[in-house]
């Protein structure tokens, strides 16, 4: 019976994690056209990649490695900005933190802090790892994660894609899921959901 009983738990264990592990966050409505309003410019002469994470979010950082993967085939086909969620009432070095340090370490991509989260908003970013991808002329290409899972690192459908889109080729995929903590529903600095 003891047996059972322990079983029962592991099972019931194994099945929360891979719910967690597999739940798509939330995502908003990101502009098909670059917004006008933009904070940043919009490349003009190659795509522009846009990556929104929050700092103290242990599933980006797989993320962060696939970015990191992805640009070492094509650094030179486009021009990436990472957005680091900044809540308001929070100290300034709330964003100072590893995952921070491993997305500057990158080379060729800019790293902005994005206070109260108003750039996220304005591309519909809600969950930590949520990426954009724009052509030069503004039109967007490409919406969605570039992981399989919380915290999966390895080749994925989103990843693929905007490595073929940066490429030249035409994808049939346009969007994917997105996998990490919300940005919108941290309630206090420390807490993640």
């Amino acid at each position: 019976m003891a047996c059972l009983l322990w079983l029962l738990v592991v099972a019931g264990g194994i099945a929360v994690t891979l719910n967690y592990e597999n739940a798509a966050g939330r995502t908003g409505n990101t502009p098909r056209q670059w917004p006008a309003g933009a904070s940043i410019a919009l490349d003009s002469d190659r795509d522009t990649l846009l990556l929104f994470v929050h700092p103290q979010c242990p599933c980006t950082r797989a993320t962060v490695e696939e970015l990191n993967r992805l640009l070492v085939a094509n650094h030179d086909r486009v021009q990436v900005h990472v957005f680091c969620y900044h809540p308001a009432n929070t100290p300034d070095q709330w964003t100072q933190t590893e995952l921070w340090r491993s997305v500057a370490a990158i080379p060729g991509v800019a790293l902005h802090e994005d206070p109260a989260g108003r750039v996220s908003q304005q591309f519909g970013a809600e969950t930590s790892g949520y990426v954009v991808l724009y052509n030069p002329r503004g039109q967007l290409l490409f919406k969605g994660g570039i992981t399989a899972g919380r915290g999966h690192i390895g080749d994925n459908v989103g990843e693929s894609t905007v490595a073929s889109l940066l490429s030249g080729e035409s994808v049939a995929v346009k969007q994917t899921p997105v996998y990490g903590c919300s940005m919108l529903a941290c309630p206090q600095p420390g807490v993640i959901q």
